[in-house]
């Protein structure tokens, strides 16, 4: 389904915010997550789904006109190229690779000349990390993404100094600031 009549932003921030509800570990955090997205999408006549299919969680946009009674309706879907369906585990659409890359890029970039050059060497490999193993945005890393990025992809992959690991946490702050985001909640540096 194409995001014809939703514009892209909205899109991506409800998907945010679907994310941080579904890693929330306060039921009362994950509600107001729920409540901010639902808001967010009343404001464009769309609700939103979480359905369960064979590749995990998907966020299903519908437009409100489609729903009645908290079901949507077939004998009112006018044009399917309205709904909106984005995967909620795994990676994101690897079509959509450039632009991702070139939006994590610029958030890396953004650190660097903002914050210095370790910070941005530490935001340029989280970039990597999201762009080329999960094809999303950084600010859309969940808290279990930001653990592997740091005990996996970190130690292996960006070959940081002792400077660079010293303030990692804190460039990935920045990364998510950069995109006008805060991190996850219960995401945190393993143990050496």
């Amino acid at each position: 389904m194409a995001d014809r009549d939703l514009p892209a932003e909205a899109v991506d921030e409800a998907e945010r915010l679907t994310r941080r509800a579904r890693q929330a570990v306060d039921d009362a955090e994950a509600a107001a997550y729920r409540e901010d997205r639902d808001a967010l999408l009343a404001d464009h006549g769309y609700e939103a789904r979480v359905r369960e299919d064979e590749d995990g969680a998907v966020l299903a946009l519908y437009p409100s006109d489609w729903v009645e009674d908290g079901t949507v309706r077939p004998d009112r879907i006018d044009d399917l190229d309205r709904g909106v369906e984005r995967p909620l585990e795994g990676t994101g659409d690897p079509d959509d690779w450039e632009d991702i890359e070139a939006h994590n890029a610029e958030l890396a970039d953004r650190v660097g000349r903002e914050h210095g050059g370790i910070h941005g060497a530490n935001a340029r490999a989280l970039a990597d990390f999201m762009s080329n193993h999960y094809a999303r945005r950084i600010e859309t890393a969940s808290a279990a993404e930001l653990a592997e990025f740091l005990s996996e992809y970190y130690p292996r992959n960006a070959w940081p100094s002792e400077e660079q690991r010293a303030v990692v946490e804190r460039s990935i702050r920045l990364a998510f600031e950069a995109a006008g985001k805060r991190p996850p909640t219960g995401w945190r540096r393993p143990d050496p």
